[in-house]
């Protein structure tokens, strides 16, 4: 049964005429176009579907489309600046350090990433491998994605993307 279902993605609204009980992963990437958030398990373990819902980390794979009504959902495309096109912090710090392989994984491990640093603006090792522990990745760079996020700590302290213009600007 279809109705309309208002979701907030990445500051904009959509009217969107679904049954609200689909997953949210399915309408972000079939409706929206918003291939970012991707289907890894369908059973919230793998953490390749993770978008932020309201600054934290949901799994879209098991989160329904009526259950994201009143809340900002705020995919991997609604990280870069809309403007200049300059890419979030987190993003560059993935792309400095070598954090991706597959990229698979990716869009998991920058959401959590960017939840992360809102909360910890300074994480230990520790506290990013905690962070990290429901996102799974198969090629081992494990050891590259916690100093992508340490790097990624590290321009936003100094509020800087690759561009090496302020991220405000």
């Amino acid at each position: 049964m279809t109705s309309t279902v208002q979701l907030q993605v990445n500051g904009l609204r959509h009217d969107l005429q679904i049954d609200p009980h689909r997953s949210l992963l399915d309408v972000l990437r079939t409706e929206l176009g918003l291939t970012g958030p991707k289907y890894g398990c369908g059973k919230a373990q793998c953490g390749a579907c993770t978008v932020l819902a309201d600054g934290a980390p949901a799994r879209a794979c098991v989160l329904r489309a009526g259950k994201a009504v009143g809340r900002e959902i705020t995919t991997l495309e609604g990280l870069a600046d809309a403007v200049s096109g300059a890419l979030h912090p987190v993003q560059a710090g993935f792309v400095e350090a070598e954090g991706a392989q597959c990229g698979y994984c990716l869009n998991g491990m920058v959401m959590t990433a960017v939840a992360l640093l809102t909360s910890v603006p300074d994480p230990s090792e520790t506290e990013i491998r905690a962070a990290l522990r429901h996102n799974l990745c198969r090629c081992g760079t494990h050891k590259e994605i916690i100093a992508s996020i340490t790097r990624a700590a590290q321009l936003l302290a100094s509020d800087k993307t690759l561009t090496g213009k302020p991220a405000s600007a």
